[in-house]
């Protein structure tokens, strides 16, 4: 196994094209947020052709709807959530220069060919772990879409944020692969 990669935002086609599917990362930088309902409003602008108020080229986005902070925190429990609900949304944020995106559970084959049409991977975060991660967050700020709430998005300042490739730029998937390589033990 290889020793866990570093990696930093803004993320660029050939630092993904390093990385193999089940490489342990640790990413610093700033990412996004979004979930189902923020994902929703920025497709429907990309198809309006409406200007964005952030940029997604370069961009990782983390599909969280973190908690509150408590007293003496910059943020509340924030694990992932389930990335399937976002695959109707994704081929479009990635062609709109996404390149990374954060969550749990499997993706779906429009994704992945989406993904690697893009050369963007998709990272593994651990759920049930959301107090865990909060500590790699050094800052979180709403940048759009107030009005959503925790699914509002967010810009994360994050540092070694511990993640999996789950699936490589390559389309290589770790939710295939490994129950393959287990079974064959």
């Amino acid at each position: 196994m290889r020793e866990p990669v570093r990696i930093k935002t803004p993320l660029t086609r050939e630092a993904l094209s390093t990385l193999r599917m089940g490489d342990t990362v640790l990413l610093t930088g700033e990412l996004l947020t979004g979930r189902d309902a923020a994902h929703k409003r920025i497709v429907s602008a990309l198809e309006a052709g409406a200007a964005l108020p952030f940029e997604l080229r370069g961009q990782a986005i983390y599909y969280v709807g973190p908690c509150p902070a408590p007293p003496g925190h910059v943020i509340g429990a924030c694990g992932p959530t389930t990335s399937g609900r976002m695959d109707v949304y994704a081929p479009a944020l990635l062609r709109a220069g996404l390149m990374a995106m954060i969550g749990k559970g499997q993706r779906g084959p429009a994704v992945i060919e989406a993904m690697k049409q893009a050369g963007a991977v998709y990272f593994a975060a651990t759920g049930g772990a959301g107090a865990l991660l909060a500590r790699c967050v050094k800052r979180c700020d709403v940048i759009a879409f107030p009005d959503l709430g925790a699914e509002a998005v967010h810009r994360l300042e994050v540092r070694d944020l511990p993640l999996i490739v789950a699936i490589d730029a390559q389309g290589n998937d770790l939710f295939v692969e490994g129950p393959k390589k287990f079974a064959a033990k």
